[in-house]
């Protein structure tokens, strides 16, 4: 994974409409327009800024989302040598970061595929090459229906189901189509947010979906994500080691009705420890670990990885002694589940963020910093702050070394 030594990064240039979608698409086409400011010596695309490589972290415009490639590196390195020391494969998911560029690094560093959160992204990480996807999402309605159909011509994805009359159109699309595609079910092991139940009710709904022609069932998926913040780690440890039993027990059941469950997946961040040392488990999806945050941290209470991402800001009033406002608002990081961070500064707390606006409290020892000086911040949750920004400005040794676009972003459909 080494970074590009091109003088100006040049933007990616496909049309996803016309690439996965019919020419009816009432969207029309989703493709960079790029151009050149000679003045300011930049790239750019459609929301897109290329600045020449080699540009120090302190040139950066602000609110900039950072990526340290080294820390990045160690984390990706980090959490795939855990799945191979428990014999469990990797899928991470790809909703944090919404990247190719990082999805392809991801596959090079040992994950099997990606997880998707929609069939958006999944048509966007099968236009840049990735083949095996699962959409850990529900796909209903035509429109849908026919984009999975054309999304099987490129890629072999594996789709998700909690319901009969999820697969039913799905069937008859893939058998006009003459194709066939891989599908999980979830299992509700207690988030209780979907899911069939486990056990009888998820061998009847198996049963029934492997009778379908144009579907092949291959396992099941469950998310343990009601459990991530428990304090006591011992009581975490044995509560997601329950959920997760059920998950294995009714691949189990599927398995002795005859109907292939080789995939059991499950998995993330937060429980990604002790995920995958379940006995049973084939697979985890943990993705945000590859950035860390605050969120998993402190809320989560996973350690041994590092803080990759951050935010770039820059204070731009004063006014007050213990107060100050920086041009990062919740446009450019997120405060709900945790608030973000000041690396290096203690005495710096996220009090408040608005639009374009974030209020600072200052302890008696920041109240030096004046209008025009930079902090940068560890995300509250990295997930929902990526998504607020076009692109990753990748930094080495404090210098400009790639341009990664978050390109799946907005892909919500």
């Amino acid at each position: 994974m080494q970074a590009t030594d091109r003088k100006v990064r040049p933007p990616v240039d496909f049309n996803v409409h016309e690439d996965f979608c019919p020419p009816s698409d009432i969207f029309g086409p989703a493709r960079y327009h790029t151009g050149t400011d000679e003045a300011l010596g930049i790239t750019w695309a459609t929301g897109i800024m290329f600045l020449p490589l080699g540009t120090p972290k302190d040139e950066l415009d602000t609110p900039a989302l950072l990526l340290d490639l080294d820390l990045f590196e160690a984390n990706v390195a980090e959490a795939a040598a855990l799945c191979r020391q428990h014999g469990v494969a990797w899928r991470p998911h790809a909703k944090c970061h919404k990247s190719p560029d990082i999805g392809r690094r991801l596959i090079e560093a040992g994950a099997i595929g990606l997880t998707c959160a929609k069939l958006g992204e999944a048509e966007m990480f099968a236009a840049a090459g990735i083949a095996d996807l699962l959409v850990a999402n529900f796909l209903a309605g035509p429109r849908k229906v026919e984009r999975l159909v054309e999304l099987r011509r490129k890629a072999d994805p594996i789709i998700c189901l909690d319901h009969v009359d999820q697969a039913e159109p799905i069937s008859r699309a893939m058998q006009a189509s003459e194709q066939r595609v891989r599908a999980i079910l979830e299992i509700d092991i207690g988030l209780a947010r979907a899911g069939v139940a486990p056990g009888r009710p998820a061998v009847e709904l198996a049963k029934r979906v492997a009778a379908l022609p144009g579907i092949d069932l291959v396992g099941v998926m469950g998310y343990e994500g009601h459990l991530l913040l428990v304090e006591d780690q011992g009581e975490k440890a044995g509560r997601i080691c329950a959920a997760l039993a059920q998950l294995v027990e009714t691949a189990e059941r599927i398995s002795a009705a005859g109907i292939e469950c080789s995939i059991v997946s499950c998995g993330g961040t937060g429980s990604l420890p002790f995920a995958v040392s379940q006995p049973g488990i084939t697979e985890v999806q943990a993705g945000g670990v590859i950035f860390m945050d605050a969120f998993y941290r402190y809320k989560c209470h996973l350690d041994g990885f590092r803080y990759a991402l951050t935010i770039l800001s820059t204070i731009v009033s004063r006014p007050a002694p213990d107060r100050a406002i920086i041009d990062a608002g919740r446009k450019a990081m997120n405060i709900e589940l945790t608030p973000p961070l000041a690396i290096g500064r203690e005495d710096v707390v996220v009090d408040r963020l608005s639009a374009e606006h974030g209020s600072l409290k200052l302890g008696p020892t920041a109240q030096d910093l004046k209008i025009g000086d930079r902090l940068e911040f560890i995300p509250g949750y990295g997930d929902l702050t990526t998504v607020l920004h076009n692109q990753f400005f990748v930094l080495q040794d404090g210098k400009l070394v790639d341009i990664w676009p978050l390109t799946a972003r907005g892909r919500l459909a």
